[in-house]
C-alpha cells in the first residue's frame, strides 16, 4: 500500500517537472537567441566603429599631406576665381601699375640716350628720338594702368591664372602618389568604401554613423530582453519556494540561464574608449579650414579580447595578468557552475566529493568575476576623469584657430550582462545552501 501511494506521488511530481522544464525551456530558447543577436550585434559594432575610427584617425585627417593639399588647393582655386578689390585697393593698385610702367620708359629711354659706338646703333637712336615722343607715352600711362586691370578682371584671364595655379598641386598630387605609404592609405580607405558602397568619407560616416545608432539600440533592446528572462526564472523561484519536489529542476535550468549570461558577457564588449577631436577650425588666407571628428584613439574590448591580448605579449608579466585572468575570472565560474549542478544531481558520495564541494561553495572568494567587475567599472571613472582633463587642455576658442574635443568612453551591454550574471550567480550560491539534501560546508 505504502509502495503503490510513494508511485502515484512520484507520477504526480512528473508532470509539473516537465511543465516547468517545457515553460523554462522556451525562456532558455529565448535567452540563447537574444544572447546570440547581442554577440553578434556587439561584433558588427566593434567592427563598424574600427572602420570609422580608421577612416577618421588623425594621421588621416590633420597629419595628412593629401588632406591638407585638397584644402589648400579648393582655397587658392577660389581666391583666384573668385578675386576681387575694393575701390581702395583698386585706385592703389592703379598707382602701382602706373608707377612700373614710367620706370619702365625710363629705363627705355635711358637705353636709347646711351652713347652707341656702331652705325647701325646710332641710326636706331635717330630714328627712335625722331619719331617716338617719349612725353605723349608718359600721358598715356594711366590709360595703359587701366586697360592692363581690365584685362585682369576679365573671366577669361581669371580662369586661366586659376587652371595655372591648379596645375602645381596636380603636380604635387601625382608626386605624393609615388609615395608607397600614401598609396597604401588609399587603397586600405578605398576598400572601405567599397565595403560599405559609397564613394566619399562624408557619405561613410553618415552610413556608419546610422548603422551605429539602430545597432546601439537592438543591443540595449537585446539586453533587457535576457534580463527580462533572469527575472522570470527568479520570479518562478519565489512562486516554487515551497514546491521542494521542483526545487532541483528549477536549480538545473536555472544553471543553464546563468551559463548563457556567462558565454555572452565574456565574449561581448564591455568597455569603449574613444578619444578625438570633434572640430578643429582655423583661418588660412581669409577662409576657414575645418576638420571634423578625428579620431585620437578607439579601443572596444571583451574580457575575452583583453586576455588574448596579454597572453600574446612578449612580457611575461602580461602573459601571467592574462592567466590568471583567464583562470579566475573565466574558468573558475564555469567549474562553480558545473559544481553546483553535480553536488545538487548526484548521489552523497559523489556530491560530498571534497573538490566538487568546494568548487559549489568554497571557490566564491577565489573567482575574480566580482572583481573585474569593479575593477572595469574603476577604469571607466578614471578614464573619464583622465580624458575630460586632457582633453580640455586641447580646447582653444579665439578668432583664427577654434579646437572643441570630446570622448566617447562607455561601458557597454556587455557589461551590464557579465554584471547581471556576477550578481545572478551570487543569488543561486544562496539558494543552493537552502536547497541541498546534502551538508553545505
Amino acid at each position: 500500500m505504502m509502495d503503490l501511494e510513494k508511485t502515484i506521488l512520484k507520477k504526480g511530481s512528473i508532470v509539473p517537472r516537465l511543465l516547468l522544464i517545457l515553460g523554462l525551456a522556451i525562456f532558455l530558447c529565448g535567452e540563447g537567441y537574444f544572447g546570440y543577436q547581442l554577440h553578434k550585434l556587439s561584433g558588427q559594432q566593434e567592427e563598424i566603429k574600427q572602420d570609422y575610427s580608421d577612416v577618421n584617425n588623425i594621421t588621416l585627417g590633420v597629419f595628412s599631406v593629401e588632406q591638407w593639399r585638397d584644402k589648400v588647393a579648393g582655397i587658392v582655386n577660389h581666391q583666384i576665381r573668385d578675386f576681387t578689390l575694393t575701390p581702395k585697393q583698386k585706385k592703389e593698385l592703379r598707382k602701382e601699375v602706373e608707377q612700373i610702367i614710367l620706370a619702365l620708359i625710363d629705363k627705355a629711354e635711358a637705353l636709347v640716350n646711351k652713347p652707341k659706338k656702331t652705325i647701325d646703333g646710332k641710326i636706331k637712336k635717330f630714328v627712335i628720338k625722331t619719331f617716338v615722343n617719349t612725353d605723349k607715352i608718359r600721358e598715356q600711362v594711366p590709360g595703359f594702368a587701366t586697360e592692363i586691370l581690365a584685362k585682369a578682371y576679365n573671366p577669361a584671364n581669371k580662369k586661366q591664372l586659376s587652371k595655372t595655379a591648379m596645375s602645381k598641386f596636380d603636380a604635387l598630387e601625382r608626386a605624393e602618389y609615388l609615395d608607397s605609404t600614401v598609396a597604401a592609405t588609399k587603397a586600405a580607405t578605398d576598400k572601405v568604401y567599397k565595403r560599405y558602397n559609397v564613394n566619399s568619407t562624408e557619405e561613410l560616416n553618415d552610413k556608419l554613423i546610422s548603422s551605429l545608432s539602430r545597432i546601439r539600440t537592438a543591443t540595449y533592446n537585446y539586453s533587457f530582453a535576457m534580463l527580462g528572462c533572469i527575472v522570470v526564472v527568479l520570479s518562478l523561484w519565489w512562486i516554487f519556494r515551497k514546491r521542494v519536489e521542483l526545487h532541483a529542476t528549477l536549480f538545473i535550468m536555472s544553471l543553464m540561464f546563468a551559463f548563457i549570461l556567462l558565454a555572452v558577457g565574456l565574449t561581448a564588449s564591455m568597455i569603449e574608449v574613444d578619444a578625438r577631436i570633434k572640430s578643429l577650425d582655423f583661418v588660412l588666407l581669409g577662409e576657414h579650414v575645418t576638420f571634423e571628428n578625428q579620431v585620437l584613439f578607439f579601443q572596444s574590448k571583451s574580457i575575452l579580447d583583453v586576455v588574448k591580448v596579454l597572453i600574446a605579449q612578449p612580457a611575461v608579466d602580461s602573459v601571467l595578468v592574462g592567466i590568471l585572468i583567464l583562470v579566475f575570472s573565466i574558468l573558475f565560474p564555469v567549474m562553480k557552475l558545473s559544481a553546483t549542478g553535480i553536488h545538487l544531481l548526484s548521489k552523497r558520495k559523489i556530491a560530498e566529493n571534497k573538490i566538487i564541494k568546494y568548487f559549489a561553495f568554497q571557490s566564491g572568494k577565489w573567482s575574480m568575476a566580482d572583481v573585474i567587475v569593479i575593477a572595469i567599472l574603476m577604469v571607466y571613472i578614471g578614464l573619464n576623469g583622465l580624458l575630460d582633463s586632457q582633453l580640455r587642455s586641447l580646447n582653444i576658442k579665439s578668432d583664427d584657430l577654434t579646437v572643441l574635443t570630446t570622448h566617447n568612453t562607455a561601458l557597454q551591454p556587455g557589461y551590464i550582462i557579465f554584471i547581471s550574471f556576477v550578481l545572478y550567480g551570487l543569488i543561486l550560491s544562496t539558494i543552493l545552501k537552502y536547497i541541498t539534501p546534502y551538508d553545505a560546508h
